[in-house]
């Protein structure tokens, strides 16, 4: 039973009706897309006919996509070894933006979920804060004395002494002078943008004397870690002072960094800087300064290696002496790859004169003979030869002096800013502030804070008077 046979005549005429009349307007709905399909087909013939025409002629039946390639099976991505994109930071203000009322109808608004969120750091505009303590005596009536707070309990850890510059605007002025090297001149106009705090050049560098006056107990006690170092590694570049050309000498170890002005160059700065305690390794280029050392020294293979490259581009049109210069380098890779390697010190104490005995076969032939451009590398090498492959024996002595550039590279950068110092005192300042910076960038210390702590603790035993 379908359920028609209970209706009437009257009711199956008018769905019969009801029924044509849907029909009648799904025919005519399919006439019009039917239309809309022609039309588009048209249209895309129009197109390709243009596309073909501009591709350089041709019909329609000449275009042809490319057929479709497999694609292949991914592996993991790459991890990149820098990320471009700046992590999100904690939050330290939270601001919402909503609509208490609905723009079209006002209507209204509550609750809601967070569509997105989008982070500005900034930094806030700050003026110079300027305090005056004000010290008020007080009288007992009952003991009868008269007693006022003591400035140097008071003011501990925010001045030192009697000056008016506080110990954070010290720091910050060491920090700009030292680590993000900055002219004087320029840190008096950066203070007075930002802080609009007038100070002059004079005031700087009595700021820069102070700190390096009260870190002078902290730069004697790097001396003292530095000789007492398991490796060391030297190194020197030109400065002047008052326009007169002296030198800043580095010694540095993995923990520590020593700064030191000389007029000289020669072996007397070494000599005094270690000491007689000192009996680590030494590692240097082959400058004849450090020659005085009888300890164990190890020099420079990245030096030598650069000289040994300019050798062979120097004489490319002689292939013998780029197999004498590929000989060598040979050497040094293998006594480098046995660094990784188990050995007991027996065996490395072995290794280490059979790469000499190898090296030493390779020089000697060239060893006097004035007209072979290999003589000045072969000699050098020869009369090194015992303090060339000190790491083999030793692992923790590395091969390269690369710690000593990159501890003088500062100072470099410095010297073409500034020109060097311009008084005695001057130099002793710019040596101990940069050793302190340096070693505690090397800790891993925020320099501005390391800063703030060393001057609170050196003030505290500086000798004080009430005004």
């Amino acid at each position: 039973m379908s359920g028609l046979d209970e209706l009437t005549r009257e009711e199956l005429k008018s769905l019969a009706l009801r029924l044509d009349g849907d029909l009648r307007a799904q025919q005519t709905q399919v006439a019009e897309l039917r239309a809309t399909v022609q039309h588009q087909a048209e249209r895309i013939a129009e197109l390709e006919e243009e596309v073909a025409r501009l591709r350089g002629g041709g019909s329609a039946a000449q275009l042809c996509t490319r057929p479709s390639v497999a694609s292949k099976a991914k592996g993991p991505r790459k991890k990149r070894k820098y990320a471009f994109a700046r992590r999100a930071l904690d939050a330290t203000e939270l601001v919402y933006h909503a609509f208490d009322q609905c723009p079209g109808c006002g209507r209204e608004l509550r609750d809601g979920h967070i569509k997105w969120r989008h982070q500005v750091i900034e930094i806030p505009r700050a003026r110079v804060v300027v305090t005056d303590h004000v010290f008020v005596e007080r009288h007992c009536g009952v003991c009868g004395r008269r007693h006022t707070p003591d400035p140097k309990v008071v003011l501990a850890g925010v001045v030192v002494g009697k000056k008016s510059v506080g110990i954070t605007l010290m720091s910050v002025v060491c920090h700009l002078k030292t680590v993000c090297r900055v002219p004087m001149g320029e840190i008096k106009r950066l203070l007075d943008a930002l802080y609009g705090l007038k100070i002059s050049r004079g005031e700087i560098a009595e700021i820069l004397h102070d700190v390096a006056g009260l870190g002078q107990r902290v730069y004697d006690g790097l001396l003292d870690r530095v000789r007492g170092s398991p490796v060391v590694h030297a190194d020197e570049t030109g400065w002047r002072e008052d326009g007169v050309n002296g030198y800043i000498w580095s010694f540095s170890s993995p923990t520590v960094r020593y700064y030191t002005y000389r007029h000289s160059r020669g072996s007397m700065v070494p000599k005094e800087v270690l000491g007689e305690e000192f009996d680590g390794a030494l590692v240097t280029d082959f400058y004849a300064a450090y020659n005085f050392y009888e300890g164990v020294k190890q020099r420079c293979w990245v030096h030598l290696g650069r000289d040994l490259r300019g050798l062979a581009e120097n004489n490319s049109d002689l292939p013998d002496i780029a197999r004498w210069v590929e000989s060598v380098m040979d050497v040094y890779g293998r006594a480098k790859e046995s660094v990784a390697r188990e050995y007991t010190q027996l065996e490395r104490s072995r290794l280490k004169v059979g790469f000499e005995c190898e090296l030493l076969g390779l020089c000697e032939p060239y060893v006097g003979v004035k007209t072979a451009p290999e003589r000045v590398l072969a000699e050098r090498m020869t009369g090194f030869i015992g303090e060339l492959f000190a790491f083999v024996q030793c692992t923790e002595i590395p091969s390269e002096n690369n710690a000593a550039e990159r501890a003088i590279r500062p100072a470099v950068v410095a010297r073409k800013i500034s020109g060097g110092s311009r008084s005695e005192k001057g130099s002793k300042t710019c040596s101990i502030l940069r050793s302190l910076f340096e070693t505690w960038t090397l800790e891993g210390r925020n320099t501005m804070d390391a800063c703030r702590e060393m001057i609170a603790a050196s003030a505290v035993a500086q000798p004080r008077h009430a005004p």
